[in-house]
């Protein structure tokens, strides 16, 4: 069964409170609707990660896993400093396989302001328990973080092509960026075109990275839509609007993904195998 492995749930605003420091105001993306998009194109697992602005609060996420049952798995965001081992433990029981570290979302995650410091704590979590550490920054900052993550006493999934930018494979900062996902313990998602640099509604990979990127990690790389397609951050209006999310195919982000792949077998390890292994499906 293949797998996505990156998407957002968002449920009534009166239920699950979103955080005051947000940007923009979510508006619902529920479990059964993904769930009928999944299943026109044979995807029928799905890892939830918990959104920025839903801080701390996994509830949404959570409330989730246990809808999809033994068919979700979950990322989600806790302060290394108070989180404890029962807590760990209840969300490891409903599905919880990965932490999530934001570098790049406006809305600030927990842990304080060094990265490499957070990385290093909720890599330590991690460890303890089994999990991964799934970080999400542009690539700057990723790069800035590098010598952290390639030490990481735990697994590493670097979010969305790892945020290139306007970078090219064979640039200095893409080299770096090929070198870090070579590292056994290191995987990379391969998610969301639209945050790269050819317009907020791309539904087509750039080839030249996902050659590069699966040529590095043919057995570390999944993927992820991103759904519900979150609005790009120069259109929030702040907490009280409701910002709608990108009017994007979910059909078509997948059917051009599944394009640029040079063989059903390659699809078959990214959309299947490799996100079975990393999640414990």
């Amino acid at each position: 069964m293949w797998c996505d492995s990156h998407v957002h749930i968002v449920g009534p605003a009166d239920r699950y409170r979103q955080v005051a420091t947000r940007t923009y105001r979510a508006g619902v993306a529920g479990v059964e609707t993904l769930k009928s998009l999944g299943a026109r194109r044979g995807i029928g697992r799905f890892v939830v990660v918990q959104p920025s602005f839903y801080g701390t609060d996994n509830s949404a996420t959570l409330d989730a896993l246990d809808a999809l049952k033994g068919n979700g798995r979950g990322v989600a965001v806790l302060d290394p400093a108070t989180a404890s081992a029962d807590t760990l433990a209840a969300f490891d029981r409903r599905g919880v396989r990965g932490l999530r570290l934001n570098l790049y979302s406006p809305v600030k995650g927990p842990g304080g302001s060094a990265p490499d410091k957070v990385f290093a704590a909720t890599a330590d979590i991690a460890r303890r328990v089994g999990w991964h550490v799934q970080v999400v920054a542009a690539l700057p900052i990723l790069l800035s973080v590098a010598d952290a993550l390639a030490r990481a006493p735990a697994a590493v999934v670097i979010d969305h092509y790892g945020l290139y930018g306007d970078k090219r494979p064979d640039s200095e900062e893409g080299l770096r960026l090929l070198d870090l996902l070579r590292l056994p313990h290191v995987w990379m998602k391969v998610s969301a075109p639209y945050r790269h640099d050819r317009g907020p509604l791309n539904t087509k990979p750039d080839r030249e990275w996902l050659a590069a990127l699966l040529a590095a990690a043919p057995h570390r790389c999944v993927w992820g839509s991103d759904w519900p397609h979150p609005p790009a951050h120069d259109t929030h209006q702040g907490p009280a609007i409701e910002t709608p999310y990108r009017a994007l195919s979910y059909e078509t982000l997948v059917d051009d993904f599944l394009a640029a792949l040079p063989s059903p077998d390659l699809a078959e390890r990214v959309m299947g195998g490799n996100a079975a292994r990393l999640y414990g499906f």
